[in-house]
């Protein structure tokens, strides 16, 4: 049971980091208003929006997306390292 839901958390944390990466990357090449970016959106601005007001970007580089994958990337280690607890 314990490693279902690490393989879930694995699972997710993937998920979230690709939709990072195809957000950034669709920014060079689509319009904000496109179908596809917005829906890739509604998943990575509610996230990348506080992590914006705290550090601006610099010199036009917005690093948000590496701090947030940082972030997530962080939870999923503190998050398996609790479950194996109950191992």
């Amino acid at each position: 049971m314990i490693q279902l839901l690490i393989n879930i958390v694995d699972i997710i944390v993937k998920l979230l980091s690709l939709l990072i990466i195809a957000d950034v990357v669709l920014s060079y090449f689509m319009a904000p208003y496109h179908p596809i970016r917005q829906r890739i959106s509604r998943f990575t601005e509610p996230l990348l929006t506080p992590i914006r007001r705290v550090l601006p970007a610099i010199q036009g580089i917005d690093f948000s997306p590496f701090i947030l994958i940082l972030i997530v990337q962080l939870i999923e280690i503190i998050l398996v390292n609790i479950l194996r607890l109950f191992q």
